[in-house]
């Protein structure tokens, strides 16, 4: 009697999908698994994945039934979806759906994901062209009949984290404008991981920025007073969380390598702001952002002493080999500012795209 009542338990809380309803689209359902039925595992082979912008990365997802051998049951479609985590982990990004024949990705996954499939229980999913925007947590959730298991895979890019403030000067920029401001630097906003990584590495920084969820943070690894005290803790200190309409911050951006060359104009003469862009433009580039001069020297270990207009207007220029008259105490990008466009006199660092 109790084994019959706990059936019909069952078919009371299962529902099936209207027939109206694509088998792709978003469905939420409430499971429940009988105590002694097959059970449903979905594992990951590799917890971390790394991987560069531009490049294919494969993230490891296959599922089992406990005590067997065989991928499924037989009796129902397996129904694999991919979602990407976020900061909120009320929401989740969707990226990739199959049942038997059907798939669909989504956003700017279309084109660009697709599952391994080397064998009847491999779920693992594919991403082509990997993007900036891709580093992330993923999901991958298995579903059987009445049953459901997930793995969650990070997906780490290799990269550079570098601080930005525009030239109105720090504290300018919020949430939204931090974001595009990144964007404009061939960069995206870090993350609290890229940052917390960038700092273990030895980023020192005391101007507080936007992090990626909303936060506001900056790594310190020499403590002294104006940032903290002097007697703190070295570490990444947090601000928490404030209005992203009204707050105004710097940002931290992130960035990975890039499929071109990016170099040092030779030029006879030194340029203003406008004759350093026509002057890269001649040399069949552009003039190179702020992204681009961080990832050539943390990632190529670029090195040039010579100050150089940047596509933002400020002048920088990258030392990899401390030495006198050269940053001689540490290898950085260096700052020059933001000197006036027209009548200042720098040369030029350019970028030239692969096609």
């Amino acid at each position: 009697m109790k084994s019959l009542l706990f059936l019909v338990l069952i078919s009371a809380c299962w529902a099936e999908p209207h027939p109206n309803n694509s088998s792709l689209e978003h469905e939420r359902i409430i499971h429940i698994q009988a105590e002694n039925g097959p059970r449903l595992l979905v594992v990951a082979e590799q917890a971390k994945i790394f991987s560069h912008r531009g490049g294919n990365v494969t993230l490891p997802c296959k599922f089992y039934h406990e005590h067997t051998s065989t991928a499924g049951s037989g009796t129902h479609k397996i129904r694999v979806k991919w979602t990407k985590l976020t900061s909120d982990y009320l929401k989740e990004v969707d990226v990739f759906v199959a049942m038997g024949h059907h798939r669909k990705s989504y956003g700017n996954y279309q084109g660009r994901v697709f599952l391994r499939e080397s064998s009847e229980n491999d779920a693992s999913l594919v991403i082509t062209n990997i993007m900036l925007e891709d580093y992330g947590r993923y999901k991958c959730e298995v579903i059987e009949g009445l049953e459901d298991d997930t793995a969650v895979v990070a997906l780490n890019l290799e990269g550079v984290v570098f601080p930005y403030s525009p030239r109105l000067g720090r504290y300018n920029l919020n949430f939204h404008e931090a974001q595009r401001a990144c964007l404009d630097q061939d960069s995206v906003i870090a993350s609290f991981d890229q940052l917390y990584d960038a700092w273990r590495s030895g980023l020192d920084w005391c101007n507080a920025g936007w992090l990626s969820d909303g936060s506001v943070q900056y790594p310190i690894t020499k403590p002294r007073e104006p940032c903290g005290g002097k007697n703190t803790v070295p570490g990444v200190r947090n601000y928490g969380f404030w209005d992203k309409d009204k707050s105004r911050y710097d940002v931290f951006c992130f960035t990975s390598n890039f499929n071109g060359r990016f170099y040092y104009l030779i030029h006879p003469t030194k340029l203003t702001y406008d004759e350093a862009v026509q002057a890269c433009l001649k040399d069949g580039a552009q003039i190179a952002k702020v992204g681009q001069i961080f990832a050539a020297w943390k990632l190529l270990g670029y090195d040039r002493c010579d100050a150089g207009w940047l596509a933002d207007g400020s002048v920088r220029y990258p030392i990899s080999r401390p030495r006198k008259r050269c940053s001689p105490n540490e290898a950085a990008v260096r700052f020059v500012g933001f000197p006036d466009k027209k009548h200042k006199l720098y040369g030029v660092y350019c970028f030239r795209a692969y096609i």
